[in-house]
This record gives C-alpha cells, sequence and structure tokens, in this order.
C-alpha cells in the first residue's frame, strides 16, 4: 500500500522559506505543488534551483491569484516581512488550504482578539485548520520547557533564553535593530517595542495553561552594551562607545511572583561592556525550583568547534514537520494541546 502523501505549497522563499523548500522537496511524505516568491529573479526558477537540489518541475510564480486557485493540501506560509498579512492567511484559508505560518499571528492569543475571530471564520468558510509555529515563540519557549516540567516536583520559575553571537551569525536586519546606534537613544527608543512581548504571549499563555495558572501580568525591562572597541561585522561597522549588544527580558508574573521569564541576549562578538553571555549561540531553559535543572538547545559544532545558530532555519522545519497532523485535524485554529506528539512523516529514508 503506498504511503499517504500531502500536497504543499511554499510561501516566499527567504532563510525560513529556503529550509522549509528544500525539506519539501527531499521528503517523500510531502508532493511540492506550487512556490511564491517576492524577488522577481526567482520567478520562473524551477524550485529545486533555489535550494540547490535536482530540477522538480515545480516552476516558482510572484503569482498570489495563481496561488490560491492552486489545489493543495496546505500552506507554509513564511514572508519575510515583520507583520504578516492577516488578509492573506485568511483568503488562503478560505481556499480550502489548511495554513502552517511561522510568521504568525501566533493563536490562540488574548492581544489579538480581532485575528483569532477572523482566523477561525475562514477557517470554518474553507473547512481547514491552521497553525501558528516557530523556535521562539514556540517549540523553545513552551513545548520544552512545559515537557522539562514533567521532571520537576516543585516549580518556582521558568527562564527561557535566547542567546545569538551576532557577529558570528550576521542577519540582515543588525542595522534594523539598533546595533550602532547611540545607546542613550536606542534605550528610550528600542526597535522592539514595549508591546512585542503580546507576540510571544501564546508561548507563556501555554506554559501557564498546561501548568494550571493563570497570568495576571507581564513587564518587560530592555538593556544595552556598549562597543568597547570598533566592530565590524557582515553588514557594516559598530563604531566604539555605541551599542553592541541589547538584552530584552519579559516576565509573566502569576500569584504575586514571576513565573515565566523570556530572555533575549543579541550580541556582536565579545568586545562589548557589559558582556552579559560568552556562550555560544543556543536556547536555554532553566527551570527553579525542585530538582533544578538545566537544558541547552543547540546546533552540533562546525569544523571549528564553535556552534552556529539554527533558530531561523528551525523555525520552518517546526512548521514542515507539523504539516501531516495540521491537515488531518479538525478545522479551527489547532494549538500543540490539540496536536498533541507531533509524528513526523518521511524523516528516515532508504
Amino acid at each position: 500500500m503506498a504511503e499517504k502523501t500531502w500536497k504543499v505549497i511554499q510561501w516566499a522563499t527567504g532563510t525560513v522559506g529556503s529550509a522549509a523548500l528544500k525539506y519539501f522537496i527531499e521528503n517523500p511524505a510531502i508532493e511540492l505543488v506550487g512556490v511564491l516568491v517576492t524577488n522577481p529573479e526567482k520567478v520562473g526558477k524551477d524550485a529545486g534551483d533555489l535550494v540547490g537540489l535536482p530540477k522538480t518541475g515545480v516552476i516558482c510564480t510572484d503569482s498570489e491569484e495563481a496561488i490560491l486557485a492552486m489545489q493543495a493540501d496546505c500552506v507554509l506560509f513564511a514572508p519575510s516581512m515583520m507583520t504578516p498579512p492577516i488578509d492573506m492567511v485568511c483568503r488562503l484559508l478560505e481556499s480550502g488550504k489548511n495554513v502552517v505560518s511561522p510568521a504568525g499571528p501566533f493563536l490562540p492569543n488574548k492581544w489579538f482578539p480581532e485575528h483569532a475571530a477572523r482566523v477561525e471564520a475562514a477557517c470554518a468558510k474553507g473547512n481547514v485548520s491552521y497553525h501558528s509555529c516557530g523556535i521562539h515563540p514556540g517549540f523553545a519557549s513552551d513545548i520544552v520547557p512545559l515537557t522539562l516540567c514533567r521532571l520537576m516536583s516543585r516549580v518556582d520559575c521558568i527562564e527561557v533564553t535566547e542567546i545569538i553571537d551576532k557577529l558570528r551569525n550576521p542577519m540582515i536586519y543588525t542595522e534594523i535593530m539598533g546595533f550602532g546606534a547611540d545607546c542613550d537613544e536606542l534605550l528610550g527608543n528600542p526597535r522592539r517595542g514595549p508591546d512585542t512581548y503580546q507576540h510571544f504571549y501564546s508561548s507563556m499563555q501555554m506554559i501557564a495553561d498546561g501548568l494550571g495558572v493563570e497570568i495576571e501580568k507581564v513587564t518587560t525591562r530592555f538593556e544595552v552594551s556598549r562597543a568597547t572597541a570598533d566592530i565590524v561585522h557582515d553588514h557594516g561597522v559598530v563604531k566604539q562607545g555605541t551599542c553592541g549588544g541589547q538584552h530584552y527580558e519579559w516576565t509573566a508574573w502569576v500569584q504575586g511572583k514571576p513565573l515565566i521569564v523570556f530572555h533575549f541576549y543579541w550580541q556582536l562578538g565579545t568586545s562589548l561592556d557589559p558582556l552579559w553571555e560568552q556562550g555560544e549561540a543556543k536556547y536555554r531553559v532553566r527551570i527553579h525550583g525542585d530538582p533544578p535543572l538545566e537544558m541547552h538547545l543547540m546546533a552540533m559544532a562546525d569544523e571549528d568547534g564553535r556552534h552556529p545558530f539554527l533558530g531561523i532555519p528551525w523555525t520552518g522545519l517546526l512548521g514542515c514537520t507539523v504539516v501531516p497532523q495540521v491537515c488531518d485535524a479538525p478545522p479551527g485554529v489547532v494549538t500543540h494541546f490539540d496536536l498533541g506528539v507531533v509524528r513526523p512523516k518521511g524523516l528516515v529514508r532508504r
């Protein structure tokens, strides 16, 4: 008996989308049927050409209407913009395609009731499901810590930390995020606003729901570190004395105490004051309680012995591996609790 396959469309082919596209092409449980690109130079190319694989016969298009008209089980929706177009998410759902989105909106989420209502209505109209996914918010900040809580007798506080050396792991938005800016000016006007935590709230809420408690409030903190020397990176130079590191901290309070704390340490190398984290790029989970524990989620070391940051491609792969179960789920917003234990298809190959 032939194994079931799922027809999938890849929407956008940036870093996240390219990781997903490669997965879909190589996975025997998936049939790639369409690719939406936004770069004019990619239009008309075979999907395999974009990720260094043999030709697939699937030709990339920039026509949203052509994608909407295609027959497919699912769309992996990975636009590069910071805020995904909710209108397009709903149109894809209404066209009868399940949607898995590493770009959001991250649902369920009390801060965006209008998005939740629109997505639920679109799911009902298309008789399909929607699932938001990612490494953080997502896997590292909800599934991992909540699973680790099964090793605890008592939980006092859960800390999830994202550590990235952006000198070793260059990203195009380094300047956009304020590296190289005047430190005092950036402290007064952070590039991540005080309400950014709301987009990560679904992960906080999942932990709280799993532990049977209610979040009372969320507080935020932001600090920067100064470059102690000029820092040359792939996209320019951060001058001595300007911002070379950033630390965002979001804390969910339960029963009058911090219960869930998300840290983000972004640093350009080590010529910084202060230098908060000197370890490798990773996601770190610390659970204070009885017995206390710590877990590091990181890539295996490269030939030079250092560990690269894989958070961005992981974001795509977390969407890919859940496609079959989202497609088989009842219509509506599908959460990690609805999915249960994800059973990835087609990973072990002959």
